[in-house]
């Protein structure tokens, strides 16, 4: 029995001492493996744009100033104005090209025609020394150009308010005006000329797709003093002291290159790291 328990104690003792050595052996520490680095894929949002737009735009009339002549061959020229005046909305057509410079500025070209709005006004005066009054009826219609630029000032859930301005000129087309003096009705040819003109803008555009937007605004236009109609009669010619006109704006714009920047957020690209390789100890 003795024989075979000393096998026993040998091979316990050296399994103990086993057990004892690893234990003492150096246990590697722990490494996690990073997360996925963020990074964003830039976006291009450079390029040029077609846009159109309806519009409605009602005008501030800010008097006229004409020349009147004394009767009997005597002249006695004098200067006076309408005693009131009132032009009336009308709808305007546009359209325009321009380049998206980056996702804050834009800038176009642009050109309008804006359709017949009418005017009333009243004058008085003396007719063959007795004091008398006319009705006046006119229209007026223009063709607008401008050059423009625009902030965009950020999106928001599918929609980028902005601001702009602009600077041009105007080819104003009055129309003949008629003076109703109790039923004698005389005519003055209406004059047609080039003005210069700015404007105020603001307004917001909304993300149809990566390429189309919607755009609804207001712009402020003002339109320089200029010829109103010409001399009949003893009166004239006449001359406007300018317009201020009020106009809402909606329209689409269509992205040729790049993208709309309404519509586009940076990409994200999640970075993915090499495989883990676990040390080697020597």
């Amino acid at each position: 029995m003795l024989k075979t328990v000393k096998p026993l104690l040998i091979a316990a003792v050296f399994a103990t001492a086993s057990a004892a050595q690893a234990a003492d052996l150096y246990e590697p520490p722990v490494v996690e493996v990073p997360p996925p680095e963020i990074v964003y894929k830039e976006v291009s949002y450079g390029g040029w744009y077609l846009r159109g737009d309806i519009n409605y735009h009602w005008s501030q009339w800010r008097n006229a100033d004409y020349i009147t002549y004394g009767c009997c061959g005597v002249v006695d020229p004098g200067v006076k104005t309408f005693d009131s005046g009132e032009l009336k909305g009308a709808l305007s057509l546009g359209a325009g090209v321009g380049y998206q410079i980056n996702r804050y500025l834009r800038t176009d070209l642009t050109a309008d025609y804006w359709f017949n709005a009418d005017f009333t006004g009243t004058t008085s005066g003396t007719c063959g020394g007795v004091p008398c009054a006319s009705i006046d009826k006119a229209s007026y219609s223009a063709l607008v150009l401008l050059a423009n630029a625009y902030a965009d000032l950020g999106t928001y859930y599918g929609i980028t308010p902005y601001v702009g301005a602009g600077i041009g000129g105007v080819r104003m087309k009055w129309d003949d005006l008629e003076n109703d003096i109790g039923g004698v009705v005389t005519k003055h040819k209406g004059s047609h000329n080039w003005r210069f003109a700015w404007a105020l803008m603001a307004g917001a555009s909304y993300c149809l797709t990566d390429r189309l937007a919607l755009d609804v605004g207001y712009r402020f236009t003002r339109i320089a003093a200029g010829r109103m109609f010409e001399y009949a009669n003893g009166v004239g010619p006449g001359r406007d002291r300018g317009l201020n006109v009020h106009e809402a704006r909606a329209g689409v714009r269509y992205q040729f290159g790049g993208g709309n920047a309404g519509c586009q957020e940076p990409e994200v690209v999640a970075y993915e790291p090499p495989p883990y390789e676990p040390p080697v100890y020597k």
